[in-house]
């Protein structure tokens, strides 16, 4: 697959309906969210949906024109729940299709265990979808447009991730974070300027409470080294002498 250009940002849905139940921790959404930010795209959504093709479609469809890239996990086995690849094929308005290589592969692999017939089911994907192996499972995932699906198993989806890691890169998305020994109400005033006179620059506030007293740790991003540089030596300067470091 040749690299996404042009892709800037990104939104996760996990399918499952142990998700929504919070019967299962989504700590799929949480890793991809990290990783994102680590390629250089800015996670804008992360949510989830129960194993439904009317909600997977209906999500889709609401959110795949305006990002860059949908990463979706879950739902891609052989049980009567599976249905991302169906919700998928929904929103794209096209078939689910058997790929025959893909299916004699996954025949040949998984018949000794007398599984043939059921793994070959996770051959049939979208039409015109490029399937993308799972180097540790047997469902394999698949890339429709800038939809991305990978399986919920957080093993697997993580190692398939990798493999498609690089076409996913964009900018770096470049970050400084430092710790003040006050609360968010006293610099408010300052974060907000920040925002204002840096609007290439993401700025962020997260507080917590210590024995010693209050502490905010106030965190600038930016794919704009230069941007961000500029932001850091305001917020630095000007919290200094706010606080009276």
């Amino acid at each position: 697959m040749d690299r996404l250009a042009g892709a800037t940002t990104a939104v996760v849905l996990t399918v499952g309906n142990e998700i929504v139940s919070g019967d299962v921790e989504n700590t799929n959404a949480s890793w991809l969210a990290r990783r994102l930010g680590e390629l250089g795209l800015e996670v804008r959504l992360l949510s989830a949906v129960r194993d439904s093709v009317e909600e997977i479609a209906g999500f889709l469809r609401a959110e795949m024109s305006s990002a860059g890239i949908v990463v979706v996990t879950g739902g891609l086995g052989g049980t009567p729940d599976d249905l991302t690849r169906e919700g998928v094929a929904e929103a794209f308005d096209v078939p689910c299709e058997e790929i025959p290589d893909l299916a004699g592969v996954l025949r040949d692999r998984f018949g000794p265990r007398g599984l043939g017939d059921y793994a070959a089911r996770w051959a049939r994907i979208p039409a015109g979808a490029v399937p993308i192996d799972n180097p540790l499972g047997g469902a394999p995932g698949f890339v429709l447009g800038n939809v991305h699906v990978l399986p919920g198993l957080p093993r697997e989806m993580q190692a398939m991730f990798e493999t498609l890691a690089d076409r996913l890169r964009g900018e770096p998305i470049g970050a400084w974070r430092r710790r003040y020994p006050t609360g968010e109400g006293q610099i408010v005033s300052v974060l907000e300027e920040a925002t204002r006179r840096h609007p290439a620059v993401t700025v962020g506030s997260y507080p917590s409470f210590l024995d010693s007293g209050p502490e905010v740790e106030v965190v600038l991003k930016s794919a704009d080294a230069e941007a961000l540089g500029e932001a850091v030596a305001w917020v630095e300067a000007t919290l200094d002498e706010s606080i009276g470091r």
